[in-house]
Parts: C-alpha cells; structure tokens; sequence
C-alpha cells in the first residue's frame, strides 16, 4: 500500500479528518509587508465552519467533495482567508488522491513547515500572508517540480480569467 492510498483510506473513515494546530513545528514568521493577522473572532466571521475547520484548525476536508477538483478553466486558485493567489490554473493536474493538485506554487505564496500529526513526517503549506492551512507537499508530482501540492478546495477560491 502506498502512503497515498494509506491517507486516503484513513480519510475515508474519519482518521485523516481535523487535526491540532500544536502538533506541527511553528512556521517562521513571512517576511511579507501585506501579512494578515486577526483574531480568532474575526476569521470566524469571515470564513464558513468548513473554511475554519481547515484554515484556521489545520483540519482536512474528505476527498473528493471538492468542486474544484472538475474545474477546468483557466484563472487561478485564490486562499479562501485573505484572497492571496496561490497557484495558476497551469500547474493544477489530476492526481487521483481526490483533492486539487498543483505541481508549482505562485513565488512566494506558500510557506511550509514539518507536520507530525500522521506520526510520519510530512511537509505541510500555508498562505504566506495569512498562515491559513492549505495541505501538504509531496515529491511525487508531475514535471516539471515533481511537486505534489495536495490542497483543501475549501481553503480556496477559483477567479476565472477575463478574456
């Protein structure tokens, strides 16, 4: 069994859902001018319960419930905390896991930090300007990173292109 289909099956029966903030190293601090910081009761204003649970609790929606898994048009993919673009619609691929994927991130938009929560270590991302979880990094991309950014579609907002 392969570690992604060890997490999806986890996923599946609730083990791989929401998680403690605690349990991952603190991320170094952004060295961004526009950083956004609010308090617990603002976020919770601005974002859904789903959106919370994710960006704020690190938690991780179930596969395949994401609409943005079929989005196919060209634009870019937008933190859902503080509208950030994250990635390009040219580095998103089908990856099976049942979650948007992206090969490359938009420079400077995500910072990571090493999660212990699954016990194995995992390389976890953020958006650089609000800390709000996105997923996890792996090496098992296509090119040409060989990244695999495995993102919470909740935690995002697609803006089309304009023609």
């Amino acid at each position: 069994m392969t570690r992604r289909q060890l997490f999806n099956l986890l996923s599946a029966i609730g083990l791989g859902g929401a998680t403690a903030r605690t349990a991952a190293a603190p991320a170094a601090p952004a060295a961004r001018s526009d950083r956004l910081e609010l308090p617990a009761a603002e976020w919770r204003r601005r974002l859904t319960p789903a959106q919370y649970a994710v960006l704020r609790d690190e938690g991780t929606e179930r596969p395949y419930t994401s609409p943005l898994n079929n989005e196919k048009r060209a634009g870019s993919y937008h933190c859902a905390g503080c509208e950030l673009p994250l990635f390009s619609h040219e580095s998103k691929f089908d990856s099976g896991t049942g979650w948007p994927s992206f090969h490359t991130a938009l420079p400077g938009a995500v910072a990571t930090r090493t999660d212990f929560k699954m016990i194995l270590p995992r390389t976890e991302y953020h958006c650089a300007r609000c800390d709000g979880h996105q997923g996890h990094v792996f090496d098992d991309g296509p090119r040409p990173s060989g990244k695999r950014y495995c993102n919470n579609g909740v935690a995002l907002r697609f803006v089309a292109a304009t023609a």
